[in-house]
């Protein structure tokens, strides 16, 4: 092989993949920093209530649309609404992983790029949370809005002062709505098929069942999204590189050919 030739022939450069053993520990290490510090944030009734009066004041001073209009689409039947609360308490957590694992088996680059942004939203969110405990609109008498888990079923959820898995005052951002919306960014950029805008229906859909069934409001809705831009912008997406193509060489010429 020619030493000039050597480059072009090489193929891409292939990320190494992070080990497997380390990865694992490092996202069950942070789901546990996570968990840890949800439950540090309980025990602020009050506060999170008052919080919760002062949001549903600011959309209706920005003349926000009414959480009730989405929540009104999901009342038009048992069905409906069952399923809108089995999306809640199934989908965001299984969906996450599943796009972790795919982009860790097939695009090792954006594995390590997507990883990182949740990370920062999840510690962004985590923040919030202990300095701003919100409870959400389900809570809220003044809403007017049904909480249709513990109505119509399946809840994740049980009294608030007497559910030690979870923090009920942790509305603001709504890390359901952060982490899909990452996934439909994360497999848009590491995707190269035309259909793959299609993933925005995720978010999409899970904004519908976030707001219908009065776990978040929308401006929950509004800080993740702001959380996640945040982290896009300072932790850059990979840029894929072109795979190069092999050298034409040209026919060899023939000392006296023609002659």
């Amino acid at each position: 092989m020619n030493a000039r030739t050597a480059p072009a022939d090489a193929g891409p450069e292939i990320p190494a993949r992070p080990p497997l053993v380390r990865e694992l520990l490092l996202v069950a290490g942070l789901f546990l920093v996570y968990k840890l510090g949800r439950r540090l944030a309980t025990g602020h009734t009050g506060e999170a209530f008052g919080n919760a009066h002062r949001v549903w004041d600011l959309e209706r001073w920005f003349r926000l649309p009414d959480e009730g209009l989405v929540q009104s689409l999901l009342l038009h039947g048992d069905a409906v609404v069952g399923v809108a609360n089995t999306y809640y308490a199934t989908v965001h957590f299984p969906a996450t992983v599943a796009f972790l694992g795919w982009l860790y088996l097939r695009r090792p680059a954006h594995y390590v790029w997507a990883r990182r942004v949740l990370a920062a939203v999840t510690g962004a969110a985590l923040v919030l949370h202990l300095v701003f405990p919100l409870a959400p609109p389900r809570m809220l008498a003044a809403t007017g809005l049904v909480d249709t888990a513990r109505v119509y079923g399946p809840s994740v959820y049980g009294p608030p002062q007497a559910d030690g898995l979870s923090n009920q005052f942790a509305a603001m951002p709504s890390l359901h709505f952060g982490w899909a919306l990452m996934v439909a960014v994360g497999l848009i950029a590491a995707t190269r098929s035309r259909a793959r805008w299609l993933w925005l229906l995720h978010p999409a859909l899970t904004l519908l069942v976030i707001v219908g069934t009065a776990n978040h409001y929308w401006l929950d809705v509004l800080v993740a999204a702001a959380l996640l831009g945040l982290a896009l912008a300072v932790i850059r997406v990979p840029r894929s590189r072109p795979v190069p193509t092999a050298p034409v060489r040209a026919a060899p010429v023939l000392v006296g050919a023609g002659r």
